[in-house]
């Protein structure tokens, strides 16, 4: 198919898809951000100051309508640069507000601000907001819901309410001074000191003053769980004592329901859950804990919130509480294999792409960079893809693709398979485990089809990853475990029914294979969502061009600017 029929045959798609929700109206809204720091004081007694938005720990809530449109103005009233990014948002042709801090704008500095303008397209459910700079995002977060646009219904009965849970890591230190020691170090950051639901620590940690936080519930009525894993670097078992968790989207897509007695979902990652008020009037646990399939495993610690009927009596029992054990593997992948997409009217039509244009294998890996200036040590650890660490600039990518006449930045020869093929996922003893570093990029073409298989190695720690791509949803239509093998194992895709996401669940020892249409030009972010993977490097971006029309073309810069980048 000639490019331009194909811009006209997706164009067309797209407008059919879309005219059906603009017969809703669609608003636009405006929030206001003040990122500060403030004091609070958790984990028995520990006071700590923590960079937060509007003082709040998670961060307020943004609550709109499908199709509608966000500004959000981000006063940046802390000590240090930050950007903030609208995590599974689309954002049609508009890289300009996507905010990965030196791939699509530089940092926005202490004492100055910058308005985001956040567009939403067939996004629906729940999502979430957070700083894209260092680990800033362990406390600059908070959940972006997407609400039906108006007439349009809920593809299950509509609940009685709905309450969001954000799935957090707790430090008793401050971020940036922990990945600023531990880069100085050459180190890798401590586990999570503890885990958090909505802020609250709960009861497990002997520290008589730590709160719980309480979900109040009446009898026999439906609630819509908004569940969010914000943590940093831990995929989370949750579950709710003596109830059934009926899943009904990831994401921000709505998938098949089923029901399940617990959840497992990895950082980056939505989930939206029915729980329906059936049991006897009292109080039940809901509680977390990490899932890990890792050599260098997180604190094993559970963390506890309260599900509370209206008029409840008497007190908690621990022992009701039923989650799998930390490192079992098929509990995780028992949870995840049942995720397929829902064939209604309210998810986008499913395009999944069938004749692939371009192809791209990343092989998944922990290594060691030599390091002149660490602390301790002559190497540091650091992460690829593709045997490549990514290397953040000091210009953003977008402005030097943008503006062409910004060279240096990067280059456009990311490798789009490894540069050496070996036994990932066996035993690599021996085997040398150095990186190169690179500011590389993937160029795709306007229109093109494209299959990422991304493939965990045994490189390092090993386990698990979930991976993230800025701009777009996927279809994650395979999984296996063992290397990948292009000849038998695209016969195993399910390429009726696969789930759409924004983050993908890449199993230990094993491989995913993606798809998705390159129809949103730009530059986005793709990358790691274990924070210590992400700043050691687990990353890349992929650039799609402009297609033949203006409708097909990235938006010019706000009028108003970009933030100016250190030293220009």
């Amino acid at each position: 198919m000639g490019l331009l029929k194909q811009d006209l045959v997706l164009w067309l798609l797209g407008v059919l898809f879309l005219s059906t929700l603009l017969l809703c109206r669609a608003d636009v809204h405006y929030y206001e951000f003040f990122v500060r720091e403030t004091n609070f004081t958790s984990l028995c007694n520990t006071t700590k100051s923590m960079l937060v938005v509007n003082d709040s720990y998670p961060g307020p809530e943004i609550r709109v309508h499908r199709e509608d449109t966000v500004y959000v103005n981000v006063h940046n009233q802390g000590n240090y640069g930050l950007t903030i990014h609208w995590h599974g948002v689309k954002q049609p042709r508009n890289p300009w507000s996507d905010g990965p801090e030196y791939v699509t704008q530089c940092p926005i500095e202490p004492g100055t601000n910058f308005t985001y303008e956040v567009i939403l397209s067939d996004e629906i459910g729940t999502l979430w907001w957070h700083a894209h700079s260092d680990w800033t995002r362990g406390s600059v977060h908070g959940a972006f819901v997407i609400l039906p646009a108006e007439n349009e219904t809920y593809p299950f009965p509509t609940p009685d309410a709905d309450q969001t849970i954000i799935l957090q890591s707790w430090y008793n230190r401050d971020y940036k001074e922990l990945i600023d020691e531990a880069t100085s170090n050459g180190t890798a950051v401590a586990s999570a000191d503890a885990y958090a639901i909505n802020g609250h620590l709960g009861d497990t940690y002997a520290c008589a003053n730590e709160t719980l936080f309480r979900m109040q519930v009446d009898y026999q009525k439906t609630y819509l769980l908004r569940i969010i894993n914000a943590a940093m670097n831990e995929q989370k078992f949750f579950a709710i004592a003596n109830h059934s968790l009926t899943v009904v989207a990831q994401d921000a897509s709505y998938v098949q329901i089923f029901t399940n007695d617990y959840i497992m979902i990895s950082p980056g990652q939505t989930m939206d859950v029915l729980v329906i008020a059936n049991q006897n009037i009292g109080q039940y646990y809901m509680a977390t804990r990490p899932f890990s399939d890792s050599a260098f495993p997180p604190r094993n610690n559970i963390t506890t919130g309260v599900f509370q009927y209206t008029n409840s009596v008497g007190g908690l029992n621990a022992s009701l509480i039923t989650l799998p054990a930390m490192t079992d593997l098929d509990a995780a992948a028992n949870f995840t294999r049942r995720i397929k997409n829902a064939n209604v009217t309210q998810n986008p039509l499913m395009k999944v792409p069938m004749d692939i244009d371009r192809r791209v294998y990343i092989a998944i890996a922990t290594n060691n960079l030599p390091c002149d200036n660490c602390n301790f040590q002559q190497t540091r650890s650091a992460a690829s893809l593709n045997n490549v660490s990514f290397d953040f600039p000091q210009i953003d990518i977008l402005q030097a693709y943008y503006n062409r006449s910004i060279s240096g930045v990067f280059t456009e020869d990311f490798p789009l398979q490894p540069p050496e093929f070996y036994n990932f996922t066996g035993e690599l003893a021996g085997f040398n485990p150095n990186a190169s570093l690179g500011t590389k990029a993937v160029v795709l073409n306007y229109g093109e089809a494209v299959e990422i298989v991304l493939q965990a190695t045994e490189l390092g720690g090993g386990g698990s990853h979930p991976l993230h791509l800025h701009g777009f949803s996927f279809y994650w239509v395979g999984t296996g475990s063992g290397n990948f093998n292009n000849v038998t194992d695209p016969s195993s895709y399910n390429l009726v029914d696969p789930p759409l996401i924004n983050t993908v669940h890449v199993p230990a020892r094993g491989w995913v294979a993606v798809r998705f249409n390159a129809t949103n030009p730009g530059v986005w972010f793709m990358h790691c969502h274990f924070e210590r993977h992400s700043s050691w490097g687990m990353d890349t971006v992929f650039i799609v061009k402009n297609g033949t029309a203006v409708a097909t073309s990235i938006l010019p810069p706000p009028a108003s600017g970009m933030p100016r980048c250190p030293g220009t």
